[in-house]
């Protein structure tokens, strides 16, 4: 059965997954045999900034966060709910998990409190994720869900779980926003009073500046980072007391990194060290080099980086965008002196677009066709933190019908003042037009649509089932920018 990691060497791929796939799994022992316990969700205090916080804990057999996996293994047995709240996850970017195993889908309801849900479903390979599809995710109910491909165990496998932290509950947050839960829309329920936050008044969580129209479509500024955080974290570690990985001196390491922050998109950078990313949300890429690496949330990065035969620390930074905080970990070689990090950067990192998006090549691009329809998503923000796709929130939308086999392309529209990382569930789609430019991209499912940037994707309707479609930022998609796309 899967097992669990957060970093992985290649000696211990070889001990402790290689029981992957036995008699263990749903099913395989005969009838008789009890459903293994996959993952169970809890609660658990951390420190943060030296202070306590209660959060989520997602967890396997092994108490480690997260599931590891081997290409070809399957997600059998149970999810136990243990935490204080009912449970609905989403697998995020597992394809092959059918519509009526993911509680991330219409009508799809939760598991209760002291209650579990059975599934049996071939996982997909690459660096995935698993999270709740409700307000709770702020507060770390997130783990990675990653499944090694053939071949992977040849470097050193390293997984990083990057979030953004409040000591603030996600509905005080929301409050503070402006916002309330759309109708139709998961999560919470808004009851707590309105934050401020320093440098301006805070209103539907935009500080106003000049030149800015809160809560209109005609913002005349794009910005970034609504919400004000305490720390961003990296495998639940700040930058300032780092998680530090043993590496080998001379060796390749594969670091698959994952985007579960709710609000915030960061840069990703090796200082010190060439990487080449191989893999974008879990899909074969052309390796290409860049200096930093756009991140939106939701979104997941694999980079290859080749640890010197002299050794050294060196840092895997996460540059929050439009901002100098930053969040990692260190890479060491035994023996290394590591030194400290600072936590803010000299400069703020720029805003999130499409310049890798647009050098992305997938390793496996759809096969040429015509599109069978055509489909724009037009989003829009209103006022009272209330944010839409096709003038709609969730709950008065209209669903997107198809069928099984088209071939669909889709369109984001984004006159709004922020980006927003769209997300499928249930599908990969390929990026293959920015504006005007058309191009064969990279296969992923979720995707950064700047604002005022159109993107075009395109993929085959082949999962029959309802699939939501949404915005991956927590507070815009539970104020309504949601919709579903329903395949028959």
């Amino acid at each position: 059965m899967p097992q669990t990691i957060t970093a992985l060497s290649r000696r211990s791929l070889l001990g402790g997954v290689g029981a992957i796939g036995g008699s263990m799994l749903l099913g395989s022992g005969g009838a008789a045999a009890q459903p293994a316990t996959l993952v169970t969700v809890d609660t658990k205090t951390i420190q943060v900034n030296g202070k306590a916080a209660k959060v989520f804990s997602v967890t396997g057999r092994d108490g480690r966060a997260g599931v590891l996996a081997r290409e070809g293994d399957k997600f059998a047995g149970t999810v136990l709910n243990k935490s204080t709240e009912p449970l609905q996850m989403h697998w995020h970017g597992q394809q092959k998990a059918p519509a009526d195993q993911d509680r991330a889908r219409p009508n799809g309801g939760a598991v209760p409190i002291d209650g579990s849900d059975l599934h049996d479903f071939e996982l997909t390979p690459g660096t995935h994720w698993m999270h709740a599809h409700a307000l709770s995710e702020q507060q770390l109910l997130a783990a990675p869900m990653v499944t090694l491909e053939k071949g992977a165990d040849a470097e050193q496998n390293i997984v990083v779980m990057l979030h953004d932290f409040s000591f603030r509950t996600p509905q005080e947050i929301l409050v503070g926003l402006g916002g309330s839960i759309a109708h139709g829309a998961v999560g919470g329920h808004a009851t707590s009073a309105p934050q401020r936050s320093a440098g301006g008044q805070q209103t539907g969580g935009h500080t106003m500046g000049p030149g800015m129209m809160m809560g209109s479509s005609m913002m005349r500024k794009t910005h970034a980072n609504d919400v004000t955080y305490d720390a961003y974290l990296a495998n639940e570690r700040t930058l300032d007391d780092p998680e530090v990985v043993k590496v080998e001196a001379g060796g390749k390491v594969r670091l698959r990194i994952i985007n579960g922050g709710t609000a915030t998109a960061f840069f990703i950078s090796t200082p010190g060290l060439t990487s080449r990313c191989v893999a974008v949300d879990g899909t074969a890429c052309q390796p290409l080099s860049e200096q930093s690496y756009p991140l939106a949330q939701g979104q997941r990065i694999d980079l290859i980086v080749d640890i010197p035969k002299a050794g050294g620390a060196f840092p895997l930074l996460a540059h929050v965008e439009a901002a100098r905080f930053m969040t990692g970990l260190i890479l060491a070689t035994p023996k290394a002196v590591v030194r400290k990090q600072l936590s803010r950067a000299n400069k703020d990192a720029p805003f999130a677009d499409l310049g890798l998006e647009l050098r992305l090549r997938a390793q496996s691009p759809l096969a040429p066709r015509r599109p069978d329809r055509t489909q724009m998503m037009m989003l829009g923000e209103e006022p009272g933190y209330r944010w839409t796709i096709n003038g709609r929130v969730h709950g008065e939308h209209s669903p997107i019908k198809m069928r099984r086999g088209e071939r669909i392309e889709m369109t984001f529209m984004n006159p709004t003042s922020m980006m927003h990382p769209m997300h499928l569930h249930g599908h990969h789609f390929q990026v293959v037009g920015i504006g005007r430019q058309r191009f064969s991209g990279a296969v992923r499912d979720t995707v950064i649509v700047p604002a005022h940037m159109p993107v075009t994707v395109a993929f085959d309707a082949t999962h029959a089932g309802e699939w939501f479609l949404h915005c991956h930022h927590l507070y815009h998609m539970a104020t309504g920018m949601m919709t579903e796309v329903h395949i028959a």
